[in-house]
Parts: structure tokens; sequence; C-alpha cells
């Protein structure tokens, strides 16, 4: 039997352990931090636990068998690098494999250098010198921080006005700290964006369910961007056609190019995708961004529709060996509803007691993010992103219907969750 580690906090990280931990193998996964919903899930096991070395003593001493990292920022300080270094098996990205996500400058050069289609882009960090770009280029127009910024970097401005404001909060007034010290102007695309996950071992790359995440606050996609209110899998969107498509020109080149520049990509690639028909019905696919982890929510509807035993495959993929493996699929559908803390994204309030928690079931279930037990073992909220309750369903209709039952049962005060989610793939 063994024991794993998942590193993180959120539903992302609440996901991937609830799935590894489904393996008949699997004796315990602990999760550093973790979250009031780990806390309470079946072979799951918190772990107060986040400087390096403590973790890599802990995996040392308990004999974990491997490790998984769910969010950007430990990828970035290099955990991967120094559980490696400790010869400790670990699937993340190294430091120098995670600026494809710290650094949107980093990766838009990187496209760039490589022939990855994206859209055109300047970098500044200069703001008389944005301003007067945007200026030049006219609007709509997107503004994004060039470090990390907690999936909320990222301004797609529609008029002139909000384009520089943008810039301003950014440059000027800091928003996001060091992270927005540089910014990336690009242009606009038009389409449907749809999120294309792999995992990659450093030489074989093995795609996970396609996904559509949705990152408006409001239904139909209004409002400010948010770390992402909901998502569904599969995503119609992306044809076995245009799946081929991006294999070949944005995961297999940018893997290879990595190498090239003497970078080995090992862990969960994550390219967001913007896709349009050109005037003669081919398809035009676009890199909007890379991440270097799996996304969220995208993760919980992808992890909800895996039947086979997970840890292994994660397991072959540390080990070099992912053109072995294989994951078997669920056909059903799987959508997955966010529940939000009054005043996301911009000002989420923390602090309200769980008045109500509905049960789990094969169909249906609660996957925790934005939540911790206070010191009377109540379940509250600590998070913008409370939770994201998710469903299956044989057509993505009755996904949807599961999810927002599941989710309706959720009593906060000042909950907020969008209606809509999976309005682009259900036309009825």
């Amino acid at each position: 039997m063994k024991k794993l580690l998942v590193i993180g906090s959120g539903g992302r990280e609440h996901a991937l352990a609830w799935r590894l931990a489904q393996g008949a193998d699997i004796e315990k996964v602990y999760v550093a931090p973790g979250n009031a919903g780990t806390a309470a899930t079946e072979k799951l096991e918190n772990l107060p636990l986040s400087a390096h070395a403590d973790l890599i003593e802990f995996v040392k001493k308990e004999g974990i068998a491997f490790t998984v990292v769910g969010p950007e920022a430990p990828l970035a300080a290099g955990v991967v690098d120094d559980f490696r270094a400790a010869g400790l098996g670990i699937f993340g990205p190294e430091k120098a494999a995670a600026q494809l996500e710290s650094s949107k400058d980093f990766a838009k050069a990187f496209m760039k250098r490589h022939g990855i289609p994206t859209a055109d882009y300047e970098t500044f960090t200069d703001p008389a010198a944005a301003r007067a770009y945007v200026e030049k280029k006219g609007a709509p127009i997107v503004i994004k921080a060039d470090g990390l910024a907690a999936g909320k970097g990222v301004v797609v401005a529609m008029t002139l006005k909000e384009a520089t404001d943008a810039i301003d909060s950014m440059l000027e007034g800091h928003q996001f700290g060091q992270a927005g010290a540089r910014v990336v102007i690009e242009d606009f695309l038009a389409g449907e964006e749809a999120s294309f996950i792999v995992m990659v071992d450093g030489e074989h790359i093995l795609p996970l369910a396609t996904s559509q995440d949705h990152k408006r606050l409001l239904d139909a996609d209004k409002g400010p961007n948010t770390g992402g209110m909901g998502a569904y899998s599969p995503a119609p969107v992306v044809t076995p056609e245009i799946h081929d498509q991006v294999m070949r020109e944005i995961i297999r080149p940018t893997v290879e190019g990595m190498a090239k520049e003497g970078v080995r990509y090992t862990g969960f690639l994550y390219a967001g995708l913007m896709i349009s028909r050109r005037a003669d019905g081919s398809a035009d696919v676009r890199t909007l961004e890379f991440n270097c982890r799996m996304g969220d929510p995208e993760t919980q509807p992808i992890m909800m529709r895996i039947r086979s035993n997970f840890a292994d495959t994660v397991e072959a993929a540390i080990a070099g060996r992912l053109d072995e493996a294989k994951i078997e699929w669920d056909s059903r559908s799987a959508l997955g509803v966010v529940v939000a803390a009054r005043g996301y994204p911009e000002h989420p309030e923390k602090g309200a007691v769980f008045e109500a928690m509905p049960e789990n079931s094969a169909d249906a279930r609660i996957f925790h993010a934005g939540t911790k037990l206070d010191q009377e073992g109540r379940t509250t909220v600590s998070g913008g992103r409370v939770l994201c309750a998710v469903g299956l369903g044989n057509t993505l209709r009755e996904a949807q219907t599961t999810a927002y039952a599941l989710a309706r049962g959720v009593k906060f005060d000042g909950m907020q969750m969008r209606s809509d989610i999976g309005w682009r793939a259900i036309r009825d």
C-alpha cells in the first residue's frame, strides 16, 4: 500500500487527491496544507507544512511514493528542483520550465521563437509607452500582468479607457506588486475558448479529456475576469480534427522547443486556446496562455470522469513511461459550478460559516477550495472561490442539472454563482 502527497489547498488539489486516493493500492493521500474538504474526505489527511525542506523531510520519513504539485506558486519557487535534488519522485515542471506560466513575456517570446500560433504582442515596463501603444492599436485589446497573479492578472479591455486604467493600476498602482511590474499587451482574439491539458514525462505526451472554463464572474460571460466560475468536460468545440491540430501545432512544438533550449518539460501542461474559423472554413487555433499545472476549475470535472487508477498514470509519468500509460474515461459529461464568496473577485468576504452542505454521491460531488475549519470545528469561508459542485450526466444538460441541484444545497451568507455554466455547449 502506498502513501502519496499532493501540494496545495484549492479545489484542484482536493479533486486530484480524491481521485488519486481511489486507487485500491493507495493507503493515504496527504494534502499540504489542504482545506476543510480534504480534512473530511476518506483516505485524505491534511498536512500543515509548506516549506520545501519540511515537506522533503516528511516525505522521506513517511516513505511517500510520490508527490504531485497542484498550484503554480510552488512550481515557480522550484519545489520540483528541490525534491529531485533530494532524490524524491515528484510530478511537475522544474523552475526553468515553469517560466511558461510564471512569466507571460517568457511564454510569448518562446512561442514566437518556435512558431507556435498566438496573438501578436509587445511588453512594457514604462506606463507612457504602454499607453501610447494601446492608443495606436485601439480596442478591444488585452493587458496581462507578466507574473503570477492568481488568475486575476488579465484584463480584456473593450475600450481604450479600460486598457489605460489597467495599465495604470498595474504599472503605477502596483495592483499585482512585482507580478505586474511588467505588462504584456496583446491583440484581442475572438472565438471560443477551450482548455487543453496534457501530461508530459519529458518526451512522451498523454492528453487528458478536453474542457472549457468560464472566466467571467457573471452569466453570459459578463463582468470581471476571475480565476474561473465553472467548467465542463468534454468540450465539443475541440473536435477530433482540432485535437490533432493542437497536438501538432502547439503541444508537441512546446515540449520539443523546451528540450531544444535545454529544458526537459515534465508535469501537467495546460494550453488555453482560442478557436475560430477562417474564411475558408479551416480552424484557426491560437494559444492564449500556458499554465504549468492543471486548471482550476477544469480539474474537478476532469477528475470526476476518470475511471482508471490515476496514481498508476502519474507513477508512469514520473518514471518516463507515459507512452505505456492510458486513462479510462467515463463517456458521460461532467460539469462543475463554482460557488464564490460575496465580493469576489475584487474583495471576497471571509469568515462566513456554512449552514448547509449536501451529501456527495457517485454522480455528484463537492470539492472544497476556499474553506477551513474554525476552532469549534465548523466549516468556514477562507477564500474567494469557496467550492465547486460537480455533476455527471449522459448529456451536458443532465450534468448541468445535477451540478446545480448540488450547488443549491450549499448554504452560507453571501454565496454567489453563475447560473449558466455550459451555456456555449447547451444550445436547446
